[in-house]
């Protein structure tokens, strides 16, 4: 009896499970069904379109990037037609061998091979990846003839070229590989696709108008992978071309004046704040860096102690020196510290009460009794030692402000730095110290802690020329599409200078003048046939301070502690048309150095723009 109660249990069971396996097996069934409905029928659409993307392709339209030329129409940056490699990570199968193969074949070079590994990690494996630029013709032949190399391609593309070198370099920039900063910064959309950006100079301050609008086409390949047919879905737009305002005839000019000292010249336009002419030596070929620069050659620029890749023009601050002589007695005479009339005896020193230094003038053996535009013309420095010791140092922080010393002027280039104008507070925060007298009287004289671009000098030089009328540089004219029109045109910036007598400043004009034809003028070799008038201020700057008996002897001197040598003026006087500043790092005096070279950089200028010579009283 128990064996037949087994049985019936065992029957009951087999019977339960063929029940539970017909019921999962008809479930797999119906899921199986449902599946193939939803892929046969219901997504039939969707999986058409995703096999015929093995086919097809959408790829962004890199659009040609704009020129960049001089007031005169001369390109300074442009493209010419070149050739690509590229490589697809995802079609390759050993990514090595093919790399290898194609160094093997000279296409590439080991350098390439290292470059393209490191910025392999920013790119997805269907994207096809740069991996050499600028081709020779002779290299595409060869490939186009022999490649049997799956997902590497030879591409068209425009390569930036800076017709001019080394010059203007650091105003135009140049441009190179986008960095992950890069691709986070601009629009991805726009640049998909992209692979160039400008990094410095105009080329990155305009880079949004040099770029276009990226267009769309759709590619359909064959089985092994090639391109049979192309599509243009949305055409690109190609970037705006960029005029400046920068004349390269007297780019060149400037440059060849500095030759191989470390200097900047800038000459603007008193009437609209163009910058005619923004120098800075020494310079670099930006064609280097266009293609990915050696390191070698990176390294040997960026260790060279003459800072070749330093733009001096908008970064570089010095002491403005004398230069500043002529703002500090316009201050003095608008707050009635001094007027035409006062003097002061100069004997070669200035001595504070119950202060032990003496604070020597660059004349040992002194200027005597000099007034203000004595004082301007000859650069008497005691003069200004008096004169600064009487306003104290916060009259002459506001009054100087006025010209945005201090400040940033605005200027459209990436980068500007502001430069210095010693305060009180500003010690306080900077150096957690008071302020002394002492630092009050070389304040005076533009020593100290006070610093200035060169382009602020000329722009502060400017306004007096135009009697307070402070203008926002320009490098850009304006920009202009393919099709001619015109976009982004300049438009006059500037801000009035408070002024209490007219008088004063043409008092402060006599006396810039004087500089260059007064007798004892420290510029008055530069009117020797001068055939427009000119108005002045020479400036030497220390670069570090003499004990009061110590003599300065160039020669017993390292040379990059030696004096900085400036000049800034303005011409013609009686109708102000350019301004301009010049600094020669290291190179001594002023009257000998630096103003010669703005005699003939001013004579370039007025040969091409002539004026009128007005006899001068």
């Amino acid at each position: 009896m128990e064996k037949i109660g087994n049985i019936k249990r065992e029957k009951l069971v087999f019977k339960s499970r063929v029940i539970i396996s017909i019921i999962i097996m008809l479930s797999i069934t119906l899921i199986l069904i449902l599946r193939l409905f939803n892929l046969q029928v219901t997504k039939h659409d969707y999986y058409v379109e995703e096999a015929l993307g093995n086919q097809m392709q959408n790829l962004p339209i890199t659009p040609i990037r704009g020129n960049i030329l001089d007031r005169n129409g001369k390109i300074l940056a442009t493209n010419e037609f070149s050739y690509i490699l590229t490589i697809t990570p995802e079609k390759v199968t050993n990514l090595n061998e093919t790399l290898i193969g194609l160094e093997i074949s000279d296409l590439i070079t080991y350098e390439d091979i290292k470059k393209f590994n490191k910025k392999l990690s920013r790119f997805k494996k269907f994207h096809n990846i740069p991996l050499k630029f600028n081709l020779s013709e002779s290299s595409v032949a060869s490939f186009l003839l022999e490649n049997q190399l799956p997902g590497v391609e030879v591409e068209p593309y425009f390569h930036r070229v800076y017709p001019y070198g080394e010059s203007s370099a650091h105003l135009i920039g140049y441009v190179s590989s986008m960095s992950k900063t890069d691709k986070s910064i601009y629009d991805k959309k726009n640049y998909n696709g992209t692979n160039f950006v400008g990094k410095t100079g105009i080329e990155k301050q305009y880079e949004k108008l040099l770029h276009g609008q990226s267009g769309i086409k759709q590619i359909e390949r064959n089985v092994a992978g090639r391109i049979v047919d192309t599509k243009i879905i949305t055409p690109s737009i190609a970037g705006q071309d960029i005029y400046l305002n920068i004349d390269i005839d007297l780019q060149l000019k400037a440059e060849s004046l500095l030759g191989d000292n470390r200097g900047v010249i800038a000459l603007i336009n008193v009437k609209d704040g163009s910058i005619l002419s923004l120098v800075s030596t020494p310079s670099y070929n930006p064609n280097w860096f266009v293609n990915g620069i050696t390191v070698e050659r990176y390294n040997e620029l960026s260790s060279n102690e003459d800072l070749p890749l330093f733009d001096r023009s908008i970064k570089g601050l010095y002491p403005p020196g004398s230069t500043i002589k002529p703002m500090v007695a316009l201050a003095g005479l608008e707050l009635n510290n001094i007027t035409i009339k006062d003097s002061t005896f100069c004997p070669g020193y200035y001595k504070l009460n119950n202060y032990s230094r003496k604070f020597n003038d660059w004349k040992r053996t002194g200027h005597g009794k000099v007034d203000v535009i004595e004082a301007i013309a000859q650069s008497c420095d005691v003069f200004f030692y008096d004169l600064a010791f009487n306003m104290g140092i916060d009259q002459i922080h506001d009054s100087l402000s006025y010209f945005q010393f201090g400040k940033k002027t605005g200027i459209d280039l990436p980068g500007e730095l502001g430069g210095i104008l010693p305060s009180r507070e500003w010690k306080k925060i900077n150096k957690d110290e008071p302020w002394y007298r002492g630092e009050t009287l070389i304040t005076g004289i533009g020593q100290g802690f006070m610093t200035a671009s060169p382009l602020q000098l000329a722009l502060a030089t400017a306004a007096i020329a135009n009697k307070g009328q402070l203008l926002m540089p320009q490098v850009m004219m304006h920009s202009q599409s393919k099709n001619g029109d015109l976009f982004e045109e300049q438009n006059l910036k500037s801000n009035q200078i408070p002024i209490k007598d007219i008088n004063n400043w043409e008092l402060i004009i006599e006396a810039m003048k004087q500089t260059v034809y007064g007798k004892f003028g420290t510029a008055k070799r530069l009117n020797n046939k001068l055939k427009y008038s000119l108005a002045g201020k020479t400036g030497t700057a220390q670069v570090f301070g003499l004990d009061p008996e110590e003599e300065y002897i160039a020669e017993n001197i390292e040379e990059k502690l030696r004096d900085h040598a400036l000049f800034t003026g303005f011409a013609p006087i009686e109708d102000p048309q350019v301004a301009i500043a010049i600094i020669v790092e290291n190179a001594g005096s002023g009257s000998s150095k630096a103003a010669p070279l703005a005699r003939e950089l001013l004579d370039e200028y007025f040969i091409k723009n002539p004026v009128e010579l007005n006899t001068l009283n």
